[in-house]
């Protein structure tokens, strides 16, 4: 999918996204502690890349809670959370929120997700921020689920991406 909607008005994506079946590709973020974040941090363990444009939108916060409260808790699985706030965004979120099951890191820096998932919004009022989707990666990081939420102000499909996890 190269393009998603903002309410009900097409946004164009900057590339295609990887596919179900596709090795996950790499991605270089920021921790809430300006540490270095990357998929190589979580080998040998399940990832749930939970992409949203801001943390610091209604939608966005309740996908953090939401994957914090239904996924974090699975066994060798690390839930992520990314979007381009800047990570003192994600301190006070989570500190404000009671949220510590999830890694949040941003995309600010390198902007690795927004280009290599193919999810930077080029135009519309969000554009340079990231859409909203979920992968959901295996212990060798293969992509075994992939959302990308063609209408941004939707949540994703939570219970998918469980489901995956289940598998």
């Amino acid at each position: 999918m190269s393009q998603v909607n903002f309410k009900n008005n097409p946004v164009h994506l900057n590339a295609e996204q990887p596919q179900v079946g596709q090795q996950a590709p790499n991605f270089q973020l920021t921790g809430a502690d300006l540490s270095e974040v990357s998929l190589d941090n979580f080998k040998g363990q399940r990832v749930v890349l939970n992409v949203a444009p801001s943390v610091d939108t209604d939608v966005c916060a309740q996908q953090l809670r939401t994957f914090n409260q239904k996924a974090a808790d699975m066994d060798n699985t690390a839930v992520v959370f990314t979007s381009m706030d800047l990570p003192f965004a994600y301190k006070r979120f989570c500190a404000a929120e009671g949220i510590d099951n999830v890694v949040t890191a941003s995309d600010f820096k390198n902007r690795s997700i927004a280009q290599n998932y193919g999810l930077e919004m080029r135009d519309g009022p969000l554009a340079g921020l990231t859409a909203r989707a979920v992968f959901v990666l295996d212990e060798n990081h293969n992509i075994i689920h992939r959302e990308v939420v063609d209408e941004v102000t939707n949540e994703p499909n939570y219970e998918a991406a469980l489901q995956a996890l289940k598998q």
